[in-house]
């Protein structure tokens, strides 16, 4: 938990700790308005708090151990200082509700995704001596509410939808967040006025797909009309997107990109692998073939743009042919970021209960290739920065240096840029690029912006 809030209220500290991507830290501030509202005091310092509450994460493995384990520390605290309730909430408590409950007796509660509005009022039984297990329906997408954002004063998330409707054989997903729901267009218009006239200068809008936004409402994609009408905020300067999917990035998409000034040119698109083989056995279409002739359109009609992918290795099936073609790829796509995974068995999945099994040593040996391959590449992405003079989002201060992000990286998965001179928090300055790594900048800071 980060030293980024402290209200009052007339009733007791509640400490939230958000686990898991950025959708879930957009649920998190939530609930924190939410309790809030309700009037309870919320404090980001966990030892002060007298109730806690764990937003779980449940999409792959280490995530969950992660929440598990973060969960049982918090625990100790019930019996040696001022914690008098304990919530298992989120991801892990829609997935494994039931068990939780059970097996955890030192939870005061589990509460699923679809249960937040409830809170308050769970809390306040957690807190009058009972065990609550609410896990209906998943999934929470409220048109609007009380938000407490706790990234900074320049940067906000915005959720535009919630849930998945794909069915990707390895993801859980859909059975902890339901089916794909867009909020509507004015709600989140709405919201992002309200951030911008609070001082938010950056809005990435977030969803499982955000390429798919609006087609479940009109079955139209909407998310070029929605880039269109926020671009037009007053006062906003960045505005992106994260999440999107290779058979929604249209033509029309690709020119709100290009066209509209404040919209970032760069693309998060998760391609999770490139033989047609593996990729038949994600239920995903496409191929490695199909997946450049895609990058080279997008980069066409998008001049400088900046791509993220993020794939998985070791899926059920992957030959040490189907790896190198992952390689190959990689080394032809030349991405300027990337992510990888080890393929992780989730119960109640499709993939679950394919053959061809990867024995773990294998799968991990062709992790440790994949991240060797990419860092090459991006760090010849980077190096051609040098020289360059970037526009920066100041996120953190030190002593002689600031630390920060360009367009080029989103929040909290992209590398660095560190400047040397100083400006406050949540400005922009305009810096010079002398030096850099495979993930991060380094140089000065010539003048603030704005």
């Amino acid at each position: 938990m980060e030293d980024r809030y402290e209200t009052q209220g007339a009733g007791p500290r509640v400490a939230v700790a958000s686990l898991g991507c950025a959708k879930n830290l957009v649920d998190t501030e939530l609930i924190l308005g939410k309790l809030g509202e309700a009037g309870y005091t919320l404090t980001d310092q966990a030892g002060e708090a007298e109730v806690l509450i764990v937003n779980t994460c449940g999409f792959i493995q280490a995530a969950k151990e992660e929440s598990l384990e973060t969960v049982l520390s918090l625990a100790e605290q019930k019996g040696h200082g001022r914690c008098r309730a304990l919530v298992l909430a989120g991801c892990l408590a829609q997935r494994y509700g039931d068990t939780l409950f059970r097996e955890l007796p030192e939870v005061d509660a589990v509460v699923g995704t679809g249960e937040y509005a409830r809170l308050p009022e769970i809390v306040a039984r957690a807190l009058a001596g009972e065990r609550v297990l609410a896990v209906g329906a998943a999934g929470y997408l409220p048109e609007e509410g009380p938000r407490l954002v706790t990234t900074g004063p320049a940067s906000a998330y915005v959720k535009i939808a919630e849930g998945c409707s794909h069915g990707c054989a390895f993801c859980a997903i859909p059975r902890m967040r339901g089916g794909y729901r867009s909020r509507s267009e004015e709600s989140v218009a709405k919201e992002a006025e309200a951030l911008v006239a609070g001082g938010v200068r950056e809005i990435t809008l977030v969803a499982q797909d955000t390429t798919a936004y609006g087609r479940d409402r009109c079955g139209e994609f909407k998310l070029p009309e929605l880039l269109r009408r926020l671009a037009r905020l007053e006062g906003l300067v960045w505005l992106r997107f994260l999440y999107g999917h290779p058979a929604h990035l249209t033509p029309d998409l690709l020119g709100v990109m290009a066209e509209e000034e404040k919209v970032v040119k760069y693309l998060d698109l998760p391609l999770q692998h490139a033989s047609a083989a593996v990729l038949r056995g994600m239920r995903r279409a496409g191929n490695g073939e199909e997946y450049l002739s895609l990058l080279e359109r997008a980069r066409a009609a998008v001049p400088g743009l900046v791509v993220r992918s993020t794939f998985i290795v070791g899926f059920p099936g992957e030959t040490d042919e189907a790896f190198a073609e992952l390689l190959d790829f990689l080394r032809r796509a030349r991405l300027d970021h990337a992510g990888f995974f080890v393929y992780s068995p989730e119960e109640g999945t499709p993939a679950a209960r394919l053959r061809g099994r990867v024995p773990r040593e294998v799968a991990e040996e062709r992790l440790r290739r994949a991240i060797r391959v990419q860092q090459a590449i991006s760090a010849t992405c980077q190096r051609a920065r040098r020289g360059r003079r970037d526009l920066v989002l100041v996120e953190k201060v030190g002593r002689r240096t600031v630390e920060g992000r360009t367009t080029r990286e989103a929040p909290e998965v992209d590398g660095r840029v560190v400047l040397r001179g100083r400006a406050p928090v949540g400005t922009f300055v305009w810096g010079r690029i002398e030096r850099t790594t495979a993930y991060d900048a380094f140089g000065v800071l010539e003048e603030v912006a704005r």
